[in-house]
């Protein structure tokens, strides 16, 4: 591996490393429909204010959310739509190893047993 290519492997693990959290996937989902503030977010994930702060600075700190203010409030949105692709691109592996288990699980019941 050369220079460049470990500089893109490292840029592209910072991005995935941000996005490898529950909390973190939870907001995604969220920003994809609008822009959501901190507030709205600590209400919907349950979570006190400077938990949901820290995993927003986590995700911008990637470059996978911006942020706008309004007066004193200050509103995440996604930079772009390609996020919404990952997240897609993840649940399709979710539902294939999820359905190769389940496969398995059945095969695995014994002949004659009900």
């Amino acid at each position: 591996m050369n220079e460049s290519e470990r500089l893109r492997s490292e840029a592209r693990a910072e991005v995935l490393k941000a996005l490898a959290h529950p909390t973190r996937i939870f907001i995604i989902e969220k920003l994809q429909s609008e822009p959501h503030c901190v507030c709205e977010l600590t209400d919907m994930i349950g979570a006190d204010t400077s938990t949901v702060s820290k995993h927003l600075a986590v995700l911008k700190g990637a470059g996978v959310v911006t942020d706008r203010k309004e007066g004193t409030t200050v509103y995440y949105s996604l930079t772009c739509d390609c996020v919404e692709s990952i997240i897609e691109g993840v649940e399709r592996v979710v539902r294939s190893r999820f359905e190769k288990q389940r496969k398995a699980v059945a095969g695995m019941a014994a002949p004659g047993r009900t």
